[in-house]
């Protein structure tokens, strides 16, 4: 398999996975570039500090995320959503590899939840196309928003709360901080990495 890690700058995150991955599963292709990245940057110096604790020794030198690198890859992982959402704008082709890390390694819990969000996103705009069509001619239109507030207010409530009850599927991003910042972003990505290597391996023993 063929993954991508994707973060900003290709400098602290998506390194940091490439490396911690490559530490421990040496059947995966793996690479990292960065939404925003130059070409030839080295690794942040809080990076470095933290893998080369763990024994991790690095020689990585940025690079942008390109069509080559997209078709290369069998898997893209990004450290946040945003990240997921700028590749999915310039690079629409491949948004079926597209996955946060995290959102990938929680599987289909996640993407239950997230189709039940969508899911009342699609319901209250069909009744708020309705309630205006059917009350366009009743009100003005300061009263027409306000009857629409009340009319929709527990669809609103609802969707706050699945809001609310969705887990961050984002990584951390260290840079700027100290290197307790970069240590904790580190282990949060090991543990997801953790996660990872488990889906790899089950998927591999199903024979997907």
């Amino acid at each position: 398999m063929n993954i991508l890690f994707v973060c900003t700058g290709n400098t602290c995150r998506s390194p940091m996975a490439e490396a911690l991955l490559k530490k421990n599963n040496s059947n995966a292709n793996v690479k990292s570039a960065g939404v925003f990245a130059g070409k030839g940057a080295p690794i942040s110096s809080g990076a470095r500090q933290v893998l080369e604790e763990e024994g991790i020794e690095v020689n990585h030198q940025s690079q942008p995320v390109t069509p080559e690198l997209l078709d290369w890859a069998d898997l893209v992982l990004t450290m946040s959503e945003q990240h997921k959402q700028s590749l999915a704008m310039q690079y629409d082709q491949w948004q079926g590899k597209y996955f946060t890390l995290k959102e990938y390694v929680a599987g289909d819990q996640a993407a239950a939840d997230w189709e039940k969000l969508k899911q009342a996103y699609t319901e209250i705009e069909e009744k708020r196309v309705q309630f205006i069509n059917d009350n366009r001619n009743k009100y003005e239109a300061d009263a027409l928003q306000q009857k629409l507030y009340e009319a929709l207010k527990e669809d609103l409530e609802e969707i706050h709360k699945l809001e609310n009850e969705l887990p961050s599927f984002d990584i951390t991003d260290p840079f700027g901080g100290d290197v307790t910042i970069y240590r904790d972003t580190m282990k949060e990505i090991e543990k997801n990495i953790t996660f990872l290597l488990k889906k790899i391996d089950d998927e591999n023993r199903d024979g997907k």
